[in-house]
């Protein structure tokens, strides 16, 4: 009996520390590469289906970690274009939209006023390009940026100064957009 229970306590801790040690398969950034990738769960529940149209609006607000790094609504939407690219959804299923305020706004500085704060080269340039290459629309409040007293001309070309971030969100929402918030 008792060795019975051994062996199946073997067994049972061997299926474990093999399920445990089961490789994942290697993220892939093929839409913007600087972003997190995507990787691919075999069998997964909800995976990206061809076929169905896709409508997200980010609120990004959150800043950095660190001024090295991506702003974490920038990296988020470039992860998910990314798992679209993984899945073959093609591009046109994709509308993607992201509306910055608040401490997230020092993301968007073009390189010169980013270099002259943080001392570093703006991470977030790149990915903004290739965001506006890939069809993201791409915005930033208008009343912060006014409250705040920020020069338009400092802050990247491819973002829109919009009139108010809430009213975008508003706007995207009300046109059947999810909401997501960074």
């Amino acid at each position: 009996m008792i060795r019975s229970l051994l062996a199946a306590l073997a067994l049972t801790a061997a299926l474990a520390a093999s399920a445990a040690a089961a490789p994942w398969a290697k993220p892939k950034s093929p839409v913007i590469p600087e972003a997190s990738g995507y990787v691919v769960i075999p069998n997964a529940a909800v995976p990206p289906e061809r076929g169905r149209l896709y409508k997200a609006i980010f609120d990004a607000t959150r800043a950095s970690e660190k001024p090295t790094q991506l702003l974490p609504a920038l990296d988020m939407a470039g992860s998910e274009l990314n798992a679209f690219g993984v899945a073959g959804v093609p591009a046109k299923d994709v509308r993607f939209a992201v509306v910055f305020h608040g401490p997230a706004m020092d993301g968007l500085l073009d390189e010169a006023h980013y270099r002259a704060k943080y001392k570093v080269s703006n991470p977030n340039l790149p990915v903004l390009r290739e965001l506006k290459r890939s069809g993201v629309e791409l915005y930033v409040c208008g009343q912060n940026l006014a409250f705040e007293g920020w020069d338009r001309k400092a802050i990247a070309p491819e973002v829109t100064v919009a009139s108010d971030a809430l009213i975008v969100l508003m706007k995207y929402q009300s046109t059947g957009y999810a909401l997501m918030s960074f």
